[in-house]
């Protein structure tokens, strides 16, 4: 299960047996104290480098504490792995704001790289052999790799394409680039190299912030952006002759500049945008 949350109602936490539980901490590994050993989530930070989220096996990773295998944050989760523990998993996406993944399993300690694996497991399967009397187990038993193996590579992509919108569409201030529509359910993270190409990595400087009309007319190539961050509108629908939406919603684009990040790393990477307007223009 993957669900979206703000960071203020994570410390918060919830009430359990007359006591509060938060649910993280700002070490990122969290054990509250009503539990003895094993911690309750694991938490990134928005900040980590891309290429730190997932092995090249498929599963998550997640660091140490620290460098000492013995720290006790760390111990706790090596102990979560030995007594199959299910654990809750936030990916920071921007400041303020996480994915939250549960239940995950600390599934491999790698102590040479300072890493635990994580895979993650479908709720439903969690207590069932509770259920039949059995309290040491929370999960069943095979098929469950295969089953995890594939809900682990569907959340990394979910991680990675709601990461890339949240981080695009900040960057960008919440609005379309083209024409400044401010409603976020109508705003999509444009890939300026389509992610299924080996350059296509889910990073802002890959990334524009669009409406879903601009979005959809930029994939299509009835609009380009130059490399100098200029918008050029496909020479046959400047000479359609259509209602006020060809007119205003993309005609009036036409070598119009489009909005970008305050940040200049943030912006568009223009050597992106080169290769990708050489194929608008080999589309016209």
């Amino acid at each position: 299960m993957v669900t979206y949350c703000l960071v203020r109602s994570l410390p918060r936490g919830f009430i359990f047996d007359g006591q509060r539980v938060p649910l993280v901490a700002p070490q990122g590994i969290f054990k509250p104290r009503i539990l003895p050993q094993i911690p309750l989530s694991i938490t990134t930070t928005p900040e980590g480098p891309y290429d730190d989220s997932s092995g090249p096996d498929g599963l998550l990773l997640y660091r140490y504490r620290g460098t000492d295998p013995h720290h006790r944050d760390n111990a706790g989760l090596r102990m979560a792995m030995f007594r199959k523990v299910p654990l809750v998993y936030f990916h920071g996406v921007v400041p303020g704001r996480y994915l939250a993944v549960w239940p995950v399993f600390i599934v491999g300690d790698d102590t040479d790289n300072l890493t635990f694996k994580v895979e993650v497991e479908d709720s439903s399967y969690i207590g069932a052999y509770r259920q039949n009397g059995i309290k040491d187990k929370f999960i069943a038993d095979p098929p469950a790799e295969g089953r995890r193996a594939y809900l682990t590579a569907e959340v990394l992509q979910r991680l990675h394409q709601r990461g890339f919108r949240e981080r695009v569409l900040r960057a960008y201030r919440e609005q379309c680039a083209f024409c400044r529509l401010k409603h976020l359910e109508l705003l999509d993270a444009a890939h300026i190299i389509p992610d299924k190409e080996p350059d296509g990595k889910p990073v802002v400087k890959n990334g524009i912030s669009l409406c879903k009309l601009h979005h959809a007319a930029f994939d299509k190539f009835l609009l380009g952006v130059t490399p100098d961050y200029k918008i050029e509108v496909r020479e046959d629908i400047l000479k359609e002759k259509d209602g006020p939406m060809l007119l205003h919603g993309l005609q009036g684009l036409h070598h119009q500049k489009i909005i970008l990040p305050r940040q200049i790393e943030l912006r568009p990477d223009q050597e992106f945008l080169d290769r990708r307007y050489r194929r608008f223009k080999a589309a016209v």
